[in-house]
This record gives structure tokens, sequence and C-alpha cells, in this order.
């Protein structure tokens, strides 16, 4: 099976060094461009080179983060940066977007690719699809139960990485539009201004209910080992070191000793926390005991005297490379001294010979006390094999100069870089698709009143697990009927392969997907797939790599802009969301249990406030909830803008039959009743 990693965050080189000292296996880092903690520090690619070089000598592996949507116009640089990288000496390279993955893996096919966390897996089709795009490791949502995780595990043979400790966003990661809608600040490009953290209020609420606490699954280390999973990764880029340090120091105990002393449990409750921790996920427990926010008493934990008390804690170097040493000595003859870390040797000689000893020759015991003193250092003296005529004799000193030029040989040899393979790639073209007007629109539906005049749409989409029957209906009255599979499969995916089933056997051949795992579910029962703006396709490369999954058309993310839109090429027909609620959220835990409110009684829809008064609709499918933005998407009085789009998508959540007709006939007349309305991130973008 293979132990399970402890991965640390190091945002800066003073969180390399509390990670590495604190016992981490494995960190991760950012670089200064394409990293989803873009406000960290971060390195540059001389940093890293210093960075692999340091943790290579001490046996940790070193992961780079390159887990941002990438445009276009910014490709190229994005794959010559993780070029450089991979020559800095990166043991593996974290990504979200698809397209720039399956480039990396073309030019380092060596490489390991970890898919990120951004991109949203959650169920074993997830999983078996990174699998066979050749990805080396998933890192599971963080939602995801301990029966889920497990089921993964059986399922799917990749390398699972679980978030074992760390803040939890509200949102299923690589589903958030938030920030980007409210400021432009885009968490899939790394600029989150983290909006759940403010006052928002429901009837009865405590007025933070998009907040809740930090995660921490730390306890359950060796469980999660024998479930399977490869790496127990630690939330923080952003975090100070000694955060860091307590959080390293913690599962490294958790999984060298089964537990978490009382001692280091208080240093990191007290490090960072908002009201506690949670284990709700994992537990299957998602109610309003996940919810919390940072309070006064959480901030006054972390004084200067925990966190001295922390630093005391990694001070020095850790004795973590054991070494076997061969020291010989004769008489007129240079003392010799190989030192071996079972996959690197090096010899040295004395610089003068050894002597006839005048009254007791050296010994084994005074050998090994000089050869011991490996203080400073990464290593431990584990063999000694001692080899005298029995009259030699070094002094101490003479003994001392050979461990420490031996010593310094083989940190040489550790901390030198590969040789690595980079091989040269073509981009595709972009900007095929320019000049071309929308003449085409979808509808995606969350009930099945779907009125007459949308006969005239390409597809229609109804729920995924709306009445068979209403499906026969709109299906013999001439609609072409789609179903749309859930974002959130959490739990779910053999009910929706027996759903899938059912409806294939009624004549229902396509399906809306927005997530890969639902792409690849879809694709494998031979269904026609169409992409939805969850896949976040922000470039030709991922448009292109889509289309060689099986998608036969996709909605664009709606964080790109008009101009941005027009320049991505590739051959399927692309659309966006022309008109409807925004989805700025996909959630497993509902805001609504933040109060005693029993999620049967809300009726799937209701109603969220922030602090200036703006209100923000809940709309949960049963399994999720999607926070939809508070203004109205049209794009009616801007359509003639748009190029390079084959469709526009009609996206109906709350609205009645009226309010459907009235919405298509609006862009028409390029005339609207809305009172607010947004044109979302079309002409203004994101960072």
């Amino acid at each position: 099976m293979g132990r399970c990693e402890v991965l640390a965050p190091a945002g800066s080189m003073e969180s390399v060094l509390a990670a590495v000292k604190s016992g981490a296996d494995a960190i991760y880092i950012g670089a200064k461009e394409f990293s989803a903690r873009a406000s960290a520090e971060n390195f540059t690619t001389d940093e890293i080179e210093k960075v692999t070089a340091y943790c290579k000598e001490r046996g940790v592996k070193v992961y780079l983060t390159l887990n941002t949507l990438i445009f276009d116009s910014e490709m190229k640089e994005a794959l010559s940066l993780c070029q450089k990288a991979y020559k800095a000496g990166i043991d593996a390279v974290i990504v979200q977007d698809l397209g720039l993955a399956l480039l990396i893996k073309k030019s380092m096919p060596r490489l390991a690719l970890h898919g990120s966390t951004q991109m949203s897996v959650h169920t074993p089709s997830g999983a078996q699809a990174l699998k066979e795009l050749g990805f080396k490791r998933v890192v599971l949502a963080r939602e995801l139960s301990r029966g889920e995780i497990k089921e993964i595990a059986q399922s799917v043979d990749i390398e699972l990485e679980v978030f074992v400790h760390g803040a939890l966003c509200m949102s299923v990661s690589g589903q958030c539009y938030f920030s980007a809608m409210l400021g432009s600040r885009s968490g899939n490009r790394g600029r989150c201004a983290q909006p759940c953290r403010l006052p928002f209020k429901l009837k009865g609420g405590n007025g933070y209910a998009l907040s809740l606490k930090d995660s921490s699954l730390i306890e359950y280390l060796r469980d999660l080992e024998e479930l399977g999973v490869k790496s127990a990764k630690i939330e923080g880029r952003m975090k100070r070191p000694e955060y860091v340090a307590a959080a390293v120091m913690a599962s490294r105990e958790s999984l060298d000793k089964g537990k978490v002393s009382e001692k280091t449990a208080e240093l990191l409750r007290g490090v960072f926390s908002r009201t506690g921790f949670t284990d709700g996920y994992y537990k299957g427990k998602r109610d309003k005991n996940l919810f919390g926010y940072r309070q006064k008493e959480d901030v006054t934990a972390a004084s200067e005297k925990l966190l001295a008390q922390i630093r005391a804690l990694y001070k020095d170097e850790p004795k973590k490379v054991s070494l076997d040493m061969e020291f010989s000595i004769d008489a007129g003859e240079k003392a010799r001294l190989r030192v071996s870390d079972r996959k690197n040797t090096v010899t040295v000689y004395s610089e003068a010979a050894a002597e006839i000893a005048k009254s007791s020759p050296l010994s084994f015991e005074s050998a090994e006390k000089s050869l011991s003193k490996t203080g400073g250092t990464p290593y431990f003296l584990s063999n000694l094999k001692f080899e005298s005529d029995k009259k030699a004799t070094l002094s101490a000193s003479a003994i001392n100069a050979m461990r420490r030029e031996a010593l310094e040989k083989l940190s040489l040899i550790r901390a030198k870089k590969e040789e690595v393979e980079i091989l040269p790639v073509e981009l595709e073209k972009t900007g095929t698709q320019k000049g071309k007007m929308p003449k085409n629109f979808v509808a995606r539906f969350s009930d099945t009143e779907v009125p007459e005049e949308f006969k005239k749409a390409q597809r229609i989409y109804l729920p995924l697990f709306a009445p068979v029957d209403e499906y026969k209906k709109l299906i013999e009255n001439n609609f072409n009927v789609c179903a749309e599979i859930p974002r959130g499969m959490f739990g779910i995916e053999n009910q929706i392969k027996l759903r899938l089933s059912e409806l294939k056997s009624l004549g229902v051949g396509g399906v809306l997907a927005s997530n890969i795992g639902a792409l690849f579910l879809a694709n494998k029962m031979g269904f026609e797939v169409h992409g939805g703006f969850g896949l976040n396709i922000t470039n030709t490369e991922s448009l292109c790599a889509y289309e060689k999954m099986g998608l036969k058309s996709a909605e664009l993310s709606f964080e790109l802009k008009e101009s941005q839109i027009s320049e991505i090429g590739g051959s399927i027909p692309r659309g966006i969301i022309g008109a409807g609620y925004l989805p700025l959220m996909l959630l497993r835990a509902c805001p609504n249990l933040n109060s005693d409110t029993k999620c049967s009684t809300c009726q799937k829809n209701t109603k969220m406030q922030d602090r200036l008064g703006e209100n923000f609709i809940l709309k949960c499918d049963g399994n999720c909830t999607e926070v939809l933005n508070s203004h109205y998407l049209t794009l009616c009085n801007q359509i003639d803008i748009f190029c390079g789009i084959d469709f526009f998508t009609f996206r109906f959540t709350v609205e009645n039959s009226v309010e459907k007709v009235e919405n298509i006939r609006s862009f028409s007349s390029k005339n609207h009743n809305f009172s607010k309305i947004t044109h979302g991130l079309y002409l203004r973008g994101v960072k």
C-alpha cells in the first residue's frame, strides 16, 4: 500500500524551512504567476531551484502549483514557466486547466501530473477520466465523505490526495465565481477576495451564512492511509510559517504514533482557527456545526508567546537521512571513509597518513563518536563498519574533517538536478471562429415547464431526475430534449448511471455535462455530450482537449471577456450563457442549515441577503445548492457585439412560464423588463 505522505504548503522560504524541519514528506509551492494563491509570496524560477536543492538534500519532494485557468494569450508563458520549473528540479506539477495539463504531458512526458482540487473531481468517473488522460494523482474535492473517498480508492488505480487540515471554501473548488462577479477578482485565477467571509444573512441565521470552520482530519490520517490515500495535504500557502509547522507536526504525530499529543493539538488550535475545527464532511454530517467565522478570541490566541513556542520546536535541523559508513585505517596509509545513503556513495581520504599509535590504537568507539557528530545537517549515522590493522591512530580533528568533507560531497549529489526531457510542442491555432455571429440558442430548465416557443431551441436541457413522464410528453411534443447531469454528483453516481440508462431507452440521446466525471461517464454510455460552463473552458487548448474526449459542443466560461471569446479556436460549436441568474457557487453544505430551518421546509428555493441589502437566491436540487447572482444576466441589448460563438444559452432557474417567454422575446426586441440587470463579466473580464 505504501505510506501516506504529509504534504505541506509553502508560500515563502520561511514556510519551506518550517515545513521541512517539522517533518513534511513533500511541499507544494507556487510561482509568481499562475498560482491559485497569488497573494502568497511565491517563488521566482531561481528561488524554485534553491527550494528544490534544499528539499532534495533532505529527501523531501517539491510540487509546483500551476492551478489556475489560463487564457490563450498566456498559454505559451505558462508552458514555459513549467518547463523552467521542471529544469529547476520539481517532482510534479498541480494543474487545473485541462489544456495546459495536456500540453505539459506532451512537452514533459516524465513529469508527474497532479489534477488540482480546482478540477472539481468528486466521483470515480472523474478520477478515471484523469487517469486515462495521463494524470498520476488527483486532489479530491474537500466535500467528500469517508465512504465516498473509499469508493474512489477502490474503483480507480490513481494516487489520491486529500486535504486534511485548513480552510474550507464554501463552494466546491473550481465552481466559485462569487469573487469574480463582485469585483472581477477570480478565484479560478488565484485572485479570490473571499467575499464568503463577509456577512450574509438568512432568516434566523447568525449573519455569516457562507463561512465554514476550518477542516481538520488529522486524527484520521491512519484511517485515510488504510483507505489507500497517498497524500495528506495541509492547506495554507498564505498562512504564517508557525501555522505550517504546527500542522505538519500534528500530522506527523498522527501518522507515526497513531494520535496527536494534547500539547501539539493545543498549538494547532491556537495558531489559527475559526471557532474550532470540523470533520463534518468526512463524517457525512453536513449540518450547522460546519459553519463558523473568525472571532476575537481566535485572533488573540495566536500570541507572540505561542508563535515563539512553535518556532522553538523547529529551530534545529531534524535528522531525516540515514547513513551507512565504512571507515578503514592502516598505519602509514591514508584513512578512508565511505558514506552511503543507500542510493548515493562518496569516498574521502584523510589529508595525512595514519600513524602508529604510541599507546592505544584508534578504536571503533572513538571513530563512531567523531563520525556521529552530524549536527547542522539532515544526516544521522545508522550503521558503521570499522576496519583497522589495530596499530594505527588518527586524531579526532582529522576524522571530523573527513566526515565534513564526505557529507558536503553527499549533499551536492543529493541536491543535484537530474537531466530532464523537454519536447517541442505546437499550440492549437486560435481565432478560427472570428466574425461568426450567434444564430442559435439552447435552453436549460430547472423544472419541466417548457413553453412552446422553445421548440425553436437547438436543444432543451431538463434536470436529470425530472419525472420520466415529463420527458415523454416533451419528446412526443417534438422538443429536442436532453438531460442535464448535476454539477454536484456527490454520492449519487450509481443513481445517475441508472437514470441515464432509463432516459436512453426513452430516446434521450444528449446530455449536458458540467464536470469532467459527468462527461466521461456519459460518453462511455454512448450519449452525445455537450459541455456546460462548469468545465471552465477559457482557451483553445482546453476546448480542443474536451473535443478529443468526445464533447460535441461547449459553453465557454462566463469569466471570459467578449474579445477573449472571439480568439478561441477549435472546431466544435461553442456558446455562452446569454440570459439567467448566473450560478456563483456550488455548495454541498446548504447555508439554510446554518439556521434551525429543516432542509424540507425551504421548498428548495430561498434567499440570502448581503450587508448591502442585495438578495441572492439559493437553488437546491436535493443534493447540492447553487447560489445565484442577485442581478439578472441578459445580453439582449449586447448580442451584436459577440463574435466567435454559435449559440446563446437561456438558463432558467426560478422564472415562471411568462417570464421565460418574455426573456426569449427580449432577444428579438433587444429590450428587457428587468429592474436590475448585469452583463456579467463579458465586458469587463477578470484579473
